[in-house]
């Protein structure tokens, strides 16, 4: 895996041909069960079916050349009368953390969102204890708007909280 300091990786549309690339990251991150609420027995072929989403929504992959570094899905939050306001879940390899990747994949989704029409941004499970993407995303203008207690089952700290985390896209009026 190459990174070069000072570059963010290149964002591009992920396509069935990425799975294979995209999986190992998302096995990683799902079965350390300790930011995801996904069932750490997730199978490959159930990973595919939550991560892929179909239009309109959108799934992404993070690239250093031919690297997958990390990857994002993006849709509506929820339908009918919710619709106006999207959701999005990230993932990034152990091995890119902390080298932009994840803002990176935030900023492209927020790009994505407001072009798309979306007057809002949520995320509706973000573990307290991950503190790297609490942070992230409060330095991109989210908020924490609620935690719901002991929500979520962290496989080392026991029950925490998990955050609802709340970003507007334009402005109201």
């Amino acid at each position: 895996m190459f990174i070069i300091a000072g570059m963010a990786p290149r964002i591009r549309d992920a396509t069935s041909r990425d799975w294979p690339a995209i999986w190992p990251t998302v096995r990683e991150v799902v079965r350390a069960a300790d930011t995801f609420t996904y069932d750490p027995h997730l199978t490959e072929d159930e990973a595919r079916a939550l991560w892929m989403v179909d239009p309109p929504g959108r799934t992404v992959v993070a690239v250093d050349g031919v690297a997958v570094l990390g990857t994002a899905n993006m849709y509506a939050n929820r339908g009918g009368p919710g619709a106006h306001v999207a959701s999005a879940s990230f993932m990034v390899a152990a091995a890119a953390r902390g080298h932009g990747v994840g803002r990176a994949l935030v900023e492209d989704a927020l790009c994505w969102a407001r072009a798309a029409g979306f007057r809002a941004m949520q995320f509706n499970a973000v573990a307290e204890t991950n503190t790297g993407a609490v942070a992230l995303y409060r330095s991109l203008g989210f908020s924490i708007v609620g935690t719901v207690p002991e929500g979520f089952d962290h496989p080392r700290l026991g029950l925490v909280g998990l955050h609802v985390m709340h970003r507007p896209l334009c402005e109201s009026g």
